[in-house]
């Protein structure tokens, strides 16, 4: 996979609904570095070059309410409702061996059998973990949690990640017989009885 020279955006946030009549808004964290929400960084609405300066946070539950300074009226706050928020991915240094989410779409997936068992399509995270959601192959969707005791090679940067299937729990693909004509008349007698 080839990476790419522009400075790429990152989901950081999505905007579940407005707080108060000030232009607050509630905010679902989507990211693992809560210094993008300090007050002064800017964020922007996904497919929008418009600066979103915070100007408020306050912690929400398991979420952030969150105050704009470029928005100032629940009106304002309600255009937001559903936007995810982004943020530039060059404002952040991954440690070694780490990589965005996004990089891992579209990478290959094999068993150490050698089956394919897809392409990346999706991920999300359940538990303490991040799971791999992979379609193309003969097996249809098939989730692949990213833990040391399946994955066998892990190079998302090559656009491939191999995994081990008996860890997997993958049951051997039996190949199925061609459907074809058959005829229940077949082998039948006709007798008088």
């Amino acid at each position: 996979m080839a990476r790419s020279t522009v400075a790429e955006r990152l989901v950081v946030g999505l905007v579940r609904g407005v707080h108060g009549l000030a232009g607050a808004v509630r905010v679902e964290v989507l990211s693992d570095e809560p210094e993008r929400f300090a007050p002064g960084s800017v964020l922007q609405r996904e497919n929008d070059g418009a600066p979103l300066t915070i100007a408020w946070r306050q912690a929400d539950g398991p979420g952030l309410l969150v105050r704009f300074r470029e928005i100032t009226s629940r009106e304002g706050a309600e255009a937001l409702r559903g936007a995810y928020l982004v943020a530039e991915a060059a404002a952040t240094t991954l440690p070694e061996g780490a990589v965005w989410w996004h990089e891992l779409v579209g990478a290959q997936v094999t068993t150490t059998a050698g089956e394919a068992l897809g392409t990346v399509v999706d991920l999300f995270r359940s538990g303490g973990g991040e799971v791999l959601v992979v379609e193309g192959g003969a097996r249809g969707e098939v989730l692949v949690p990213l833990v040391s005791g399946i994955v066998v090679e892990f190079t998302p940067h090559e656009g491939r990640v191999l995994v081990d299937g008996d860890a997997l729990g993958l049951e051997a693909m039996v190949p199925r017989r061609p459907r074809g004509r058959r005829s229940s008349k077949a082998g039948r007698t006709t007798g008088t009885g």
